[in-house]
């Protein structure tokens, strides 16, 4: 079950752009060397990427140490390909430094690479704002910034950018609000994971099309919009994990029908598991470690027809219904540990329970901005691993 199996669907789509890129960098190697002089794009390309070199501080693989010459297809990391407007002009269509440990930041004439439809700077570290300039990458289609040590508010520049798909921000130090407009751009894959984000999680989602929305580990607060249903024609995989959300869980995640991945594990969410669950046919993987759920663990979940995978280890269940009770002679990984769960191993003491069990939470009148019960689980959330190079 992998994460970014979308992603990779998505990258084939990319490659319509640059699928002549080997051809390109090597076949025409003496032709672009030859013509370089003559081609505007090219000679663009070379004043970006001499810029961008003047603020490289370190290279320890010297990834950058080619990069010298007007022949900017040959240098290592850039990826030259036919332009889609004009196939006898050839463009640079990627940047590819992934894993290069570089330290620097990018410069303001980076805008001058117009002709990029990908960016992969994964596992750097580069750092300092994102330039204005990003803005002038019109046929951007993958952005690729994580592990690095990007600071600052969300870079809203990434919002202008009208051909962007794939947007991944993970593993910096953004902070603050997410702004609302990231749910109205068209884009497949959001991973803003693992920043210092703060606020509440935007409710306007009119007209998104994510596929894949990856949140986990930042400091948000208050409740998951009911408006998360708007996610409901795209949404496959939404990852929430350690994001100080609290109270109930909204009855509109059931309406995410093409769910596979829902993760919510390590956030204050309480009362009862919605039974609307039930009508998430795709689901695989369901994870409520971790959070202060009560009540019954639905039938409706336990006999989910794709699921292969279910944790609601670490909350205050006190009942499992029919085949819940026995969900790994179905084949499926279970964990149900550290609950209120009469006859069952490895469960909470009684006066744990009887603390949050004696104060039902009624989800019809929880306000979402409402304190849970003053006891929580563990504030220690999960790392995700870092992301991979694309």
């Amino acid at each position: 079950m992998a994460l970014l199996l979308t992603f990779h669907a998505l990258t084939s789509l990319l490659l319509f752009h640059v699928s002549f890129v080997s051809t390109a960098t090597h076949t025409s190697h003496h032709h672009t060397s030859h013509s370089s002089n003559h081609n505007q794009h090219l000679q663009q390309a070379y004043r970006a990427l001499q810029a961008w070199k003047k603020v490289i501080y370190s290279d320890p693989k010297n990834l950058t140490g080619d990069w010298t010459g007007p022949s900017v297809c040959s240098y290592t990391g850039v990826f030259c390909a036919p332009s889609p407007s004009d196939k006898n002009t050839l463009v640079v269509a990627g940047i590819d430094l992934n894993h290069g440990d570089i330290a620097g930041f990018l410069p303001e004439p980076i805008g001058l690479l117009s002709d990029l439809a990908l960016i992969h700077l994964n596992s750097n570290r580069f750092c300092g704002i994102l330039p204005r300039s990003l803005s002038q990458l019109s046929l951007l289609y993958e952005l690729d910034l994580s592990n690095n040590r990007f600071v600052g508010p969300f870079p809203d520049v990434v919002l202008s950018l009208p051909s962007l798909k794939y947007l991944d921000l993970r593993y910096n130090e953004f902070e603050g609000p997410l702004p609302p407009k990231l749910f109205s751009n068209p884009l497949d894959a959001i991973f803003v994971n693992n920043n210092r984000l703060t606020s509440l999680i935007p409710k306007d989602f009119t007209g998104t099309t994510a596929s894949v929305v990856v949140f986990a580990n930042n400091d948000f607060s208050g409740c998951l919009p009911p408006t998360i249903s708007h996610f409901a024609d795209t949404l496959e995989e939404l990852l929430l994990i350690n994001s100080s959300l609290s109270g109930c869980l909204p009855q509109e995640v059931g309406y995410l029908y093409k769910l596979r991945v829902l993760d919510m594990s390590y956030n204050s969410l309480v009362g009862p598991v919605p039974y609307s669950l039930a009508g998430l046919g795709h689901l695989e993987l369901l994870n409520l470690d971790h959070n202060m759920f009560t009540g019954t663990v639905p039938l409706g979940v336990c006999v989910l027809p794709s699921l292969q995978n279910l944790t609601v280890s670490d909350n205050y269940f006190s009942e499992e219904e029919g085949i819940c009770r026995n969900l790994t002679s179905r084949g499926i990984v279970f964990d149900d540990s550290n609950n209120c769960l009469p006859d069952k191993p490895n469960q909470r003491s009684e006066k744990d329970c009887e603390a949050v069990l004696d104060h039902p939470v009624d989800c019809y009148d929880h306000e979402c901005s409402a304190m849970a019960p003053q006891a929580s689980p563990s504030t220690a959330g999960p790392s995700i691993a870092p992301a991979p190079a694309m």
